[in-house]
């Protein structure tokens, strides 16, 4: 009756042994995580509650230029930036398989040797020469002076996920490998847009390019002219070096645009991955075509389609976890430390069946006198993990924005290139008439220099604001999270 007793006396001592711990670090952890209140999200861009959107358009639906295709796809397969965050991607795989290896015993080949002498006065010293004079040992049982330690086996560390500490920083791995599976998507939307916006601007410069060497050939004729002009006595030296002066102000852009040209190219080729070279293209911007409706969809569709939304929403997630993580850090943690293997202090004896040895050990720990260290971490985390909010809340409203932006450029732009259409026609009307009548002497060369200078301002003015319609539009693409499916 007496054996009960004891074991229950045994468990009462433990009991009270580990309790203070598990009361001293469990106590005075903070209250859960309280993030501000969000922002709702309107309900719809401009109130436009149409759910279709170009976003849900493949890259190659959307980009109907042949030559523009080949230059994305050749970017997609080479761009730097796009292997970068491959790497990271596998960066952030490896983590996540490090933390689910501390969910799982660590067991170790041990292989190891080792020799003590003890002192005399000792109490292994005395014990081992006591041991040794014991008639209930025989020659490989005594204990040597200079005592050998070998041991072969295996050794284990292993702690137990009391309080979800471990399966948390698993958890907060996996949130942040599928962020860095974000990150790419949104490489990839950039990557493309980027190279759409470069292509078109090239499409502009070429036009821009074109014109110019139109209104190089009228005002090389209109240099002609006058000089025909001079010699009949008609007009003076200084209409003459007007017109001069016109013509070289003219050859001056051709060669900034040429300039401009060889820069958009570069920056395009080193998006593709490559060194410079020319980049094919059988179009200019005036002969594409613009979509005549560009529908937005709705806020809700962009927040689940926008890559950097999805990337600060699971930073958000990694984040709040990392805060449990940090609490749990306060509470007792438990290990265990089995081993088994051959143990023997004589090398000879070592692979005999009586070396057999094994064993375990438990342990509780609780943070007792490193609190402010924990206190300290657990504020850093929960710092960060308002960030993380405030940084969610901040891409939303960014994306939000650049949605709007891009609708209402779409729009006018539209309505400015229609106007500018007509200016250019009523323009090249005017610089013919001027033409015709300084030819008949009825109007002066300034007027005719003023006529040709506003038709060559208001055709590069079109062809800027048609590339501006055409970059608005990839813009909202981008904006709204497409390209990367």
């Amino acid at each position: 009756m007496e054996q009960p007793f004891i074991h229950k006396s045994r468990s009462l001592k433990l009991i009270c042994f580990f309790l203070p711990l598990v009361l001293l670090s469990g106590c005075r952890v903070s209250e859960p995580l309280r993030l501000p209140n969000a922002t709702p999200v309107p309900a719809s861009f401009a109130g436009n509650t149409d759910s279709t959107t170009v976003a849900g358009l493949d890259w190659k639906a959307f980009f109907s230029d042949a030559d523009l295709e080949s230059l994305i796809d050749t970017a997609l397969a080479r761009n730097l930036d796009l292997r970068i965050a491959t790497q990271r991607i596998e960066m952030a795989r490896a983590n996540f398989e490090y933390t689910r290896g501390a969910l799982v015993p660590s067991v170790n080949a041990v292989a190891s040797a080792g020799v003590d002498r003890y002192g005399r006065y000792t109490l292994n010293g005395v014990g081992n020469y006591d041991t040794n004079l014991s008639p209930n040992i025989d020659g490989k049982q005594r204990i040597p002076d200079a005592t050998p330690e070998y041991f072969l086996g295996f050794r284990s560390n292993w702690e137990i996920d009391l309080w979800g500490k471990l399966r948390n920083r698993k958890q907060a791995a996996y949130v942040r490998f599928l962020a860095s599976e974000k990150g790419r998507h949104l490489i990839v939307t950039s990557l493309i847009s980027e190279v759409a916006r470069l292509y078109y601007s090239l499409l502009a410069l070429d036009s821009e390019l074109e014109i110019i060497r139109e209104n190089m050939a009228l005002q090389q004729r209109a240099v002609e002219l006058v000089g025909v002009q001079k010699a009949a006595g008609r007009v003076t030296e200084l209409a003459v070096q007007q017109f001069n002066a016109q013509l070289l102000n003219t050859r001056g852009l051709e060669a900034q645009v040429q300039q401009q040209i060889v820069e958009a190219e570069n920056q395009l080729n080193q998006l593709l991955g490559r060194y410079p070279q020319p980049i094919p293209r059988s179009k200019t911007i005036d002969n594409q075509v613009f979509p005549a409706r560009v529908s937005a969809g709705v806020p809700s569709q962009m927040l689940g389609r926008r890559p950097d939304i999805q990337q600060a929403e699971l930073a958000m997630q990694a984040a709040n976890i990392d805060v449990d993580v940090a609490r749990a850090e306060f509470l007792p943690s438990l290990n265990l430390t089995p081993y088994v293997g051959l143990n023997a202090f004589r090398a000879s004896v070592l692979l005999d069946p009586g070396s057999l040895a094994l064993g375990v050990l438990g342990g509780l720990a609780a943070p007792v006198f490193n609190r402010r260290y924990l206190k300290s971490n657990l504020s850093l985390s929960v710092a960060q993990s308002r960030e993380a909010f405030y940084n969610y809340q901040k891409t939303i409203q960014t994306g939000f924005s650049e949605v709007m932006t891009s609708l209402r450029g779409i729009d006018n732009f539209r309505k400015v290139a229609d106007l500018q259409t007509q200016e250019v026609a009523v323009l090249n009307q005017a610089a013919s008439i001027s033409d015709e009548l300084f030819a008949t002497g009825y109007a002066s060369y300034l007027e005719v220099i003023t006529a040709q200078r506003s038709v060559l301002t208001a055709e590069l003015s079109l062809v800027n604001t048609k590339r501006a319609q055409f970059l608005s539009l990839i813009d909202l693409y981008r904006a709204l999270g497409g390209g990367w499916q």
